[in-house]
């Protein structure tokens, strides 16, 4: 009789197929497939995320909201456009702070119905010369009444931001053209148009004309102060002789400009629009000053799309105004692309030179190894530290020394001794110089020895064929680093801010005065545009909606470059593919 089979675990056999596949899973790799797909996945949702962030919260900047009309315990009136509301619960300090002592038994027991969380909004109320301040949290349990008036004006000024009240006369100088609400706004509208047309030939004739005037003023006086440089002394004569016979026609001509700029002001000034303020009291109101006016709730969808369209256009072609919180930023855009195209012209032709000269002619040594290194720990240089190096070299030296040489009758007044656009835009090539050597190095290596030694084999020389076989295969890798070079370069914000960008310069670096295009001036840029709204503005609360519109302008602008870039790359790869490969 045989003895009894010994039991064995009944998953013991079923456990070794199982332990095989996760063994073949992990020598195949499929877990580090997944791994990489997700973290792929990680990446570009967290990029759309951030991008429909910018998206959704730039797109509603410049939609008109309604006005409320809230009238508080105490009796006071507030105006104005709701930003943003949440839920808080505000401790007793708080509720005697908004109520007073006089309403703080009403408020408790009003917060106490609510449960003891309340409702804020934060109204922009505006009329900053009366109300001293652009916005103010309004908590539900201190609202007693809201209603949205129909007769409510919006005023965008050219100062002192948006104006919020109801009109109530028109008057052209001591006379009053209408009275009432709706008299008073539609001859506001009838005469808004006109006087903002003469406000913008006013600032033509003081910008452009009576700028052009004190220009060549200007370059009068240095060209005496050239000519007693020289120490000709038959020459300074001739000159101050010159200059004043000059200087009688140009002070002619300017004072009749300026007289020209009184009487477009004089006129301006008669027209006003008599406001009433939450409060009762009464406040004049320039004409010529509001660059826009609508009452917001009588707005139709229509309406409301015009508005929109209408400041959309102002801040992609005007300039900015009110402490960069309001108007346009056309001067950042066009500061912007000039500065880029500017550094991808000083960068790629001087990092195609040095990465072709290291791995085509430089020999393998401890030299050309050094350099490697020294460019490739380059590109982990903060980028605050080429501002301070564009600052000292560019700026206070070559710069002071082409001031010397050159403009010596302007000193000690700085022309490039100074930031401007083009030690900006050399700066940002110094530091964007690593990505197009590395890039540039890379796509040379990528070329097939068999054609180099082709091209010797048919009599060319070196240089022949680098020009000729290595350069147009290599061509799309070298517009590769550009592409990231002008991305990292139109990007940066810490160098300029040392050597050329400021928080207003409205003029552009070119215009109709001789040179034409200014490359000593300095100039507005998208990136630090949105840093000096986002730290450095007086008014943040109207500036945060600004600061997301123009993140996703400067956005669509690296965008729309790098764009430009790539379509020139696949032009010129079909065009060396189809000549020779």
């Amino acid at each position: 009789m045989k003895p009894a089979a010994t039991d064995k675990p009944a998953n013991s056999t079923s456990s070794r197929p199982r332990r095989r596949r996760a063994l073949s899973l992990f020598a195949i790799g499929e877990p580090w497939i997944w791994l990489t797909h997700a973290a792929l996945i990680l990446c570009v949702a967290m990029i759309v995320c951030l991008v429909a962030l910018v998206i959704y919260q730039g797109a509603q900047t410049f939609i008109p909201r309604p006005v409320a009309a809230m009238t508080l315990l105490d009796g006071t009136s507030v105006l104005g456009e709701v930003s943003r509301s949440e839920s808080h619960r505000p401790t007793e300090l708080a509720v005697r702070e908004q109520c007073g002592d006089a309403f703080f038994a009403e408020g408790t027991a009003r917060l106490g119905a609510l449960g003891g969380e309340s409702q804020r909004d934060l109204l922009r109320i505006g009329n900053y010369e009366i109300t001293g301040e652009h916005f103010r949290w309004i908590s539900s349990y201190i609202v007693r009444a809201e209603s949205r008036p129909a007769d409510v004006v919006v005023l965008e000024r050219m100062t002192w931001g948006r104006f919020y009240g109801t009109p109530k006369s028109f008057q052209i100088g001591e006379r009053t053209e209408a009275s009432g609400s709706d008299a008073a706004w539609k001859a506001f509208q009838s005469h808004h148009d006109a006087c903002r047309a003469r406000f913008e030939v006013r600032r033509r004739l003081e910008r452009v004309e009576l700028g052009a005037v004190n220009h060549a003023m200007e370059d009068a006086r240095r060209t005496v102060r050239r000519a007693e440089l020289a120490g000709d002394h038959d020459e300074l004569v001739r000159v101050k002789h010159e200059k004043s016979l000059r200087m009688l026609d140009l002070e002619s001509e300017a004072t009749a400009l300026r007289s020209r700029i009184t009487a477009i002001d004089k006129e301006n000034e008669s027209y006003v629009l008599m406001m009433v303020v939450a409060g009762g009291n009464e406040v004049p109101i320039k004409v010529a000053d509001v660059v826009r006016a609508y009452q917001p709730n009588r707005l139709s969808l229509a309406d409301k799309l015009s508005i929109l369209g209408s400041r959309w256009g102002e801040f992609l072609i005007d300039e900015p105004r009110e402490a960069n919180s309001e108007g346009g930023v056309w001067p950042a855009i066009f500061g912007t692309v000039v500065m880029t195209l500017l550094m991808s012209l000083a960068v790629v032709p001087i990092g195609v030179l040095a990465a072709l000269y290291l791995r085509e002619y430089a020999k393998a040594g401890a030299i050309t190894s050094a350099v490697r290194i020294a460019v490739n720990n380059l590109a982990g240089v903060p980028s605050i530290v080429f501002g301070v190096f564009g600052l000292g070299f560019f700026c206070y030296t070559v710069g002071a020394g082409i001031d010397t040489l050159f403009f010596p009758e302007k000193l000690p007044s700085p022309t490039f001794g100074t930031g401007g656009i083009l030690w900006s835009a050399l700066t940002l090539a110094l530091m964007t110089l690593p990505v197009v050597i590395v890039a540039t190095e890379e796509a040379l290596a990528a070329v097939p020895s068999s054609m180099r030694e082709g091209s010797y084999a048919c009599g060319a020389s070196k240089w022949q064929t680098i020009w000729r076989i290595v350069l147009p295969k290599a061509m799309p890798g070298i517009m590769t680093g550009t592409i990231l070079a002008m991305a990292r370069g139109a990007g940066e914000v810490a160098p300029l801010m040392l050597v050329g960008a400021v928080k207003l310069a409205p003029d552009l670096p070119i215009d109709g005065i001789f040179p034409y295009f200014h490359l000593e001036r300095s100039f507005m840029h998208l990136g630090f545009h949105v840093y000096d709204l986002g730290f450095q503005s007086p008014n943040s609360e109207a500036a945060k909606p600004m600061v997301y519109t123009t993140t996703l302008l400067l956005i669509v602008v690296i965008v729309t470059l790098n764009l430009a870039a790539i379509r020139i790359r696949t032009v010129l790869r079909r065009k060396f593919a189809g000549a020779q490969f």
